[in-house]
């Protein structure tokens, strides 16, 4: 059993993600550190040195492999479901789960991470919300394919992770049972 989580960068997928994996006895594996570990390089070296094209083969090969692995929990990068047939794949060999939060969450979360993103690298608080709205919308179509959808908004404290993972652990029983 995989469960793969994706949305939009700081949606809390590696916050959820660590937890849920924890819950379920799981393994937890942050695509982007796989990646990272595997290619001892970081992101941004990657993507530099072998462009969109080549990055993206490289997380598609890794997400494959990743999700090859029994009882793990991948915190996806959030444009890993808009490229190639990721989705497809993450649809046909595990459970997808859509974090979804809203603009302003984002960007809140974005202002006060210990470390900037390179895709809103030399944006400034105005420009932010525009361009994460408009980002956001191309994206959107490959999130709703998600089998699972949950607002991710609420992962502040310890207290909102773990009601978020009360909650979602209904939705995630059949699974669960049907792959025992």
């Amino acid at each position: 059993m995989t469960i793969f989580l994706i949305g939009y960068m700081a949606s809390g997928k590696t916050t959820l993600g660590r937890a849920l994996a924890r819950e379920l006895g799981f393994r937890f594996i942050d695509l982007d550190f796989y990646i990272e570990q595997r290619f001892r390089h970081r992101i941004p070296e990657l993507f530099a040195h072998n462009g969109e094209a080549g990055f993206r083969d490289i997380e598609g090969r890794m997400l494959r492999e990743s999700g090859e692995f029994c009882d793990t929990v991948v915190s996806c990068g959030g444009g890993t479901p808009c490229h190639g047939d990721n989705m497809d794949y993450m649809l046909s060999h595990g459970i997808t789960i859509w974090l979804d939060a809203g603009v302003e969450c984002i960007c809140r979360r974005l202002a006060t991470a210990k470390t900037r993103r390179p895709v809103v690298e030399g944006k400034s608080a105005d420009e932010l919300p525009d361009f994460i709205t408009s980002h956001l919308a191309q994206r959107l179509p490959y999130y709703r394919r998600a089998k699972i959808r949950i607002c991710s908004e609420q992962l502040e404290s310890r207290t909102q992770i773990a009601s978020t993972i009360a909650n979602l652990l209904p939705h995630l029983q059949p699974y669960l049972i049907s792959d025992k």
